[in-house]
């Protein structure tokens, strides 16, 4: 089994890049910017979401996985990471690529801030009309 290449997921402003090692010891370990990715992700709710593709392409224990992750928030950051696995798994086993289409893995949420206009307070946000 041949190192998967590094792939990048993307979610708001968040930009995470991730390489598959072939695991030598039949355990997965997802290292975060250098720290354990339980340490790095504050909450347990993130742990399920990071967990979901390889769960879904039955590569538990298959894959040492590092991963660079900069910008955004916390939940961007851990969607981010999740869209680089599937799309890093995928490389290495393009057969599984069905599953984690069906599972809504590959495909980048696109949504982003709307950007401020003029004469608002913010993107929507009007100031106070008097009239009178």
């Amino acid at each position: 089994m041949a190192t998967a290449p590094i792939k990048v997921g993307r979610r708001k402003e968040a930009t995470a890049r991730v390489r598959l090692l072939p695991s030598p010891d039949g355990t997965t370990a997802i290292v975060v910017n250098g720290k354990n990715y339980r340490d790095y992700f504050p909450h347990h709710i993130y742990y399920s979401l990071l967990d979901h593709a390889l769960q879904t392409a039955e590569a538990d224990g298959r894959y040492h996985i590092h991963v660079t992750v900069s910008g955004g928030g916390v939940k961007g950051q851990v969607e981010a990471v999740r869209l680089g696995i599937a799309r890093a798994l995928v490389a290495d086993h393009p057969e599984i690529k069905p599953r984690l289409r069906a599972a809504n893995l590959l495909t980048r949420d696109p949504r982003a801030v709307e950007r401020k206009k003029s004469g608002r307070k913010k993107a929507r946000k009007r100031f106070q009309f008097s009239k009178r």
